[in-house]
């Protein structure tokens, strides 16, 4: 199925026979491979009587020779359940980190706090590194909002502006989400662990009804296209660059760049941590990365992985 899809990529119309040739089937299984694709992978086929078939749109698949330099081994799917799960079975057996895996789709692509991240085929960036930690803690300080920043300036790096981020791990252009970040860790967290930085990013996809909070993407803030392959190319540059900036100097290193992107600095909001709220003014973040807030004029610190941030109706 993945060989007719590369045949049909294009977005020109191939004959019946034609594509049978290549693969050496029958129309018939052409026919049939193709209602899998509209089916499985939710791609609209046009089908012409006397022209042949022909991808509504021209496809663009991420390619391991594209991705040769990149500064760690790649692994590419046609379809994973989630990016990170299969980086997690991956530390099991064995594979030695750091090493990134993508997926053209996720069937239960996942983001923070359990919600679903909607993952069109071949349409966004489904990633997923994996690091060894062997340094303790401080290592892990501020990590997922050094990924923030790292997505942030690849973003910039193929033309979108105003993009910003959100504490801890959304990147947003105005108050639309463009990418999430998602960091799980296996393994001891004071010794030797395994973390991975799990990366969703809204490249490509136009329509999404199945997404329950503002978005956009790069193709509707730019207006055209991008190529996944050299936005994953400048996201494993910038990403090496500041792990690198993190591992010698710490994330105090990094603190003052962060808050100067950060999109809701100074802004009233609510900190939701289960029932519980938590009103304030947004200072900062600390030398850890944990956000500082003005609350009933005293300055409180406030860090964890299932808290979410609101701007408050009356902002």
């Amino acid at each position: 199925m993945l060989t007719l899809l590369k045949l049909l990529r294009d977005g020109r119309f191939h004959s019946g026979q034609a594509l049978g040739a290549a693969l050496g089937v029958s129309r018939s299984a052409i026919w049939k491979q193709l209602q899998h694709l509209e089916s499985d992978l939710n791609l609209s086929i046009h089908k012409v009587r006397g022209r042949g078939y022909q991808l509504a749109a021209p496809l663009e698949l991420l390619e391991q020779d594209q991705l040769a330099a990149s500064p760690w081994p790649v692994s590419i799917h046609h379809s994973l359940d989630s990016t990170n799960a299969e980086a997690l079975r991956a530390v099991d057996r064995g594979v030695t980190a750091p090493f990134v895996v993508l997926a053209e789709r996720q069937t239960a692509g996942r983001g923070r706090r359990g919600r679903k991240w909607v993952s069109p085929f071949a349409e966004n960036i489904y990633y997923s590194l994996v690091l060894r930690m062997d340094g303790g803690m401080r290592q892990l300080e501020g990590l997922s909002l050094v990924v923030g920043l790292a997505v942030l300036n690849a973003l910039r790096d193929v033309g979108v502006s105003g993009v910003g981020l959100k504490w801890p791990n959304d990147v947003l252009v105005g108050n639309k989400k463009i990418a999430g970040i998602l960091l799980e860790l296996v393994g001891d967290p004071a010794d030797v662990c395994h973390v991975v930085l799990g990366i969703g990013i809204n490249v490509n996809m136009r329509v999404a009804s199945e997404v329950d909070q503002a978005w956009t993407s790069v193709f509707l803030e730019s207006g055209a296209a991008v190529n996944r392959n050299v936005l994953v190319s400048r996201l494993n540059d910038s990403l090496l660059m500041y792990l690198k900036r993190h591992e010698v100097s710490g994330f105090s290193a990094i603190q003052a760049e962060w808050e100067q992107n950060h999109l809701w600095q100074g802004r009233e909001v609510s900190l939701i941590a289960g029932v519980h709220r938590v009103d304030g003014t947004v200072l900062g973040i600390d030398q850890q990365g944990a956000l500082r807030m003005r609350v009933e004029g005293e300055e409180k610190v406030f860090s964890g992985g299932e808290l979410s941030l609101r701007l408050r109706h009356d902002s």
